[in-house]
């Protein structure tokens, strides 16, 4: 199945959930729930130390505002990159949050994700 298949909405009520966990586990530092939804591609590429540090001392990743504002949708191959405007506790201004959703084994996953 290539998630461009689904409506708009329906990716959202995926994406969501999915980006509410990413940024509920960033706070808290929790590592492994972190991860759970991530593809088998994005694991074998992270460097889990580099990760590791980034929770422990990114004043960022761990301030981040929960409540949500989603900019759009990417439509592209068999991705979707979901957009967010992110912002943080601790630091002044907005960032851009970035998800790329798709279907591995069935499922979907996580393929990438970060804040800039």
């Amino acid at each position: 199945m290539n998630i461009n298949d689904l409506t708009d909405e329906e990716v959202l009520e995926i994406a969501h959930p999915l980006w509410d966990d990413l940024i509920k586990y960033s706070n808290e530092g929790d590592y492994g729930n972190f991860i759970k939804k991530f593809s088998y591609g994005l694991l074998l590429g992270l460097n889990e130390v580099e990760l590791g540090k980034q929770f422990a001392h990114s004043e960022l990743a761990r301030n981040l505002v929960e409540e949500r504002d989603c900019l759009g949708l990417i439509r592209r191959g068999e991705h979707v990159t979901a957009l967010y405007r992110v912002r943080s506790q601790a630091r002044e201004g907005e960032w851009l949050g970035r998800m790329v959703l798709g279907y591995e084994n069935g499922d979907v996953k996580i393929f990438a994700a970060s804040i800039f």
